[in-house]
C-alpha cells in the first residue's frame, strides 16, 4: 500500500544552486520513495536554496514544520542528517519535534534501523556535520585572509559603484574595471563635498534632481549612500577586506519593534572593525589621497558638530510615530533669542527626504509640552490600584496559557485524537473490504504503539 511522504532538500551556497545540487537531491529521494512504496504529493516537497544548516529559520522546513503539526504526514524524507541541520543540537530538536508530531524520519544517508547502535552512528553523523561545517568556515576565513593579504580581488563582496567585477579567467587574475560613467559622478561627489563645501544633503538632492541613476539603475539617491560613497577607501586605489563583522543584536529599531520582535532572517549585526585590522587590497583609484583624506576630515568634523548628535537622551526619543503617515518622529532644534527649543518633527514633513516633497502636513511639537504630558499620564496609570492589578492577573493568566507544560499535554491530546482517528479509519477501511487483514495487522500495530506512548506520556505529566 502506498504511503503518503514528504521530502525536505536543502543546499546553502550559491554554487551549489548553480551545480543543481538540489535537483540531484530531489530525484534521488523521489527515486527511493518510488521504490519503497511511499507516494509524494508535488506540493510535499520542500527545499531551501541558499540556507544555512546552522539556522532553524528557513522558510521550507518552517512549512514542513507546520505541515507535521497539523498532523497531515506520517514520513519525511531527507537526502542524510546535516541536510536537516549542521547542528546536532538542532538535529536533537527537530528529530523530537517530529517524532511527537508522529511523523517519521526517513535519512537516505544513515542507519535505517531503529537499534541503540543505529541510532548512535545517526548521532555521531550529526557531531561530525557540526564539526565539518566550523572546519570549513574557519579554513574559508582564513584562506580569504591570506589571498587579501596577496592582494587578490575576488575576496571583496563585490565591487562598488564606479567599478565592474570582472571575474577570473584561465588568463588573468580577477579585477575591478572601471566605469568612467560612473567614476565621473564619483569624482563629482568629492569635488562638491570637498571644495564646494556642500553637505551630504545637498549633494543627495542635486543627485535627485539631475536624475542621475544609482547601481542598480534606479534614479533614487539616499544620504546614506552619498555618505557611504565618501567612507569608502576603495575610491584611493585601496579597498579593504575585514571592514566589518557579525554581532549580536543589541538593540531593537523602532522598525523591528512595529514588526513585533527580531528579524526572521538573522539575530545579528553587522559592525565596522578597527582599521587597524583591515587589509588593504589595491585596486584603481578613482580620486587621489588628499582628496580621500579631505572627505575623511570633513566627515569627522560633521560628526562631532551635527544637530542630531544626542549627548542628552530624551524621554521619548525613538518611541514616538506619526498618526497621520506612519514615520517616526524625530528631536530637532532651533535657536531663539533667549534660549534654545526642541521639538519632536515628524520625518514624513521632511520635503528634502522624498523626491515629490513632503509626504505629511503634521507640525512639529514642542518637546517641553509633550515630554510632561505624557510623563503625568504615565504616573497617574501607576497610581491606579486597580488597574495594575487587572494588568498583572492579565499577564499571570498568559504566562500560565503558555506554560510549557500545559503545551505539551494539549500536544498530546491532540496527537491522541489522531491516532484514534486513524485507528477508526483503518477498521472501517477493513470493514469496507478497502483494506486487506494482512494490511490491518500490518498497520494497527505501530498505530497501537504510539498510542500506548502518548497515553504514558500524558499521564506522567498529569500526576
Amino acid at each position: 500500500m502506498n504511503k503518503p511522504a514528504a521530502i525536505y532538500t536543502r543546499v546553502s551556497s550559491d554554487r551549489q544552486k548553480q551545480d543543481h545540487t538540489i535537483a540531484s537531491q530531489t530525484a534521488a529521494l523521489m527515486e527511493y520513495a518510488k521504490t519503497n512504496g511511499y507516494v509524494v504529493p508535488p506540493e510535499w516537497v520542500f527545499q531551501d536554496e541558499g540556507y544555512s544548516g546552522a539556522s532553524l529559520q528557513r522558510p521550507g522546513l518552517e512549512t514542513l514544520r507546520d505541515l507535521a503539526a497539523q498532523g497531515q504526514m506520517a514520513t519525511v524524507l531527507i537526502y542524510s542528517p546535516d541536510r536537516l541541520s549542521r547542528k546536532y543540537a538542532y538535529q536533537v530538536l527537530l528529530t523530537e519535534e517530529l517524532s511527537r508530531c508522529g511523523v517519521e524520519i526517513v535519512f537516505l544517508k544513515s542507519p535505517a534501523g531503529g537499534s541503540p547502535e543505529d541510532q548512535l552512528v545517526v548521532q555521531f553523523q550529526g557531531m561530525i556535520a557540526e564539526y565539518e561545517r566550523a572546519q570549513i568556515a574557519e579554513r574559508s576565513r582564513r584562506g580569504k585572509r591570506h589571498k587579501a593579504q596577496q592582494g587578490v580581488v575576488n575576496v571583496l563582496c563585490g565591487a562598488p559603484y564606479g567599478y565592474r567585477y570582472m571575474k577570473k579567467t584561465d588568463t588573468s587574475a580577477a579585477y575591478y574595471e572601471v566605469l568612467e560613467s560612473q567614476a565621473g559622478v564619483v569624482r563629482m561627489v568629492f569635488e562638491m563635498y570637498t571644495k564646494q563645501q556642500l553637505n551630504i544633503r545637498a549633494i543627495t538632492r542635486l543627485l535627485n534632481q539631475r536624475g542621475i541613476p544609482t547601481r542598480t539603475g534606479k534614479t533614487r539617491w539616499e544620504r546614506s549612500t552619498v555618505w557611504g560613497l565618501l567612507r569608502n577607501p576603495a575610491y584611493q586605489g585601496k579597498a579593504c577586506y575585514g571592514k566589518t563583522e557579525q554581532r549580536p543584536r543589541q538593540r531593537i529599531t523602532r522598525a523591528l519593534r512595529q514588526r513585533n520582535g527580531m528579524p526572521k532572517r538573522s539575530n545579528s549585526s553587522g559592525h565596522e572593525r578597527p582599521r587597524s585590522e583591515w587589509i588593504t587590497v589595491p585596486v584603481p583609484a578613482l580620486v587621489s589621497e588628499q582628496t580621500f583624506a579631505l572627505a575623511q576630515e570633513q566627515l569627522e568634523r560633521n560628526k562631532h558638530h551635527a544637530q542630531r548628535r544626542t549627548l542628552e537622551p530624551t524621554l521619548l526619543q525613538g518611541m514616538l510615530v506619526c498618526q497621520k503617515c506612519g514615520y517616526a518622529l524625530y528631536r530637532c532644534s532651533v535657536r531663539t533669542t533667549r534660549r534654545r527649543l526642541y521639538y519632536y518633527r515628524c520625518s514624513g514633513s521632511d520635503a528634502h527626504r522624498q523626491l515629490k516633497g513632503a509626504l505629511c502636513t503634521n507640525r512639529p511639537i514642542r518637546q517641553d509640552y509633550l515630554d510632561p504630558l505624557v510623563w503625568n499620564e504615565i504616573i497617574r496609570l501607576l497610581e491606579n490600584d486597580t488597574l495594575l492589578q487587572a494588568e498583572i492577573d492579565r499577564r499571570k493568566e498568559a504566562i500560565r496559557n503558555t506554560d510549557p507544560r500545559q503545551q505539551r499535554q494539549e500536544t498530546l491530546r491532540r496527537e491522541q485524537a489522531r491516532l484514534g482517528n486513524n485507528s477508526e479509519r483503518l477498521i472501517t477501511a477493513y470493514q469496507e473490504g478497502l483494506l486487506s487483514l494482512s494490511q490491518l495487522r500490518e498497520r494497527m500495530p505501530e498505530l497501537n504503539k504510539r498510542a500506548k506512548t502518548v497515553e504514558a506520556e500524558l499521564q506522567s505529566l498529569e500526576t
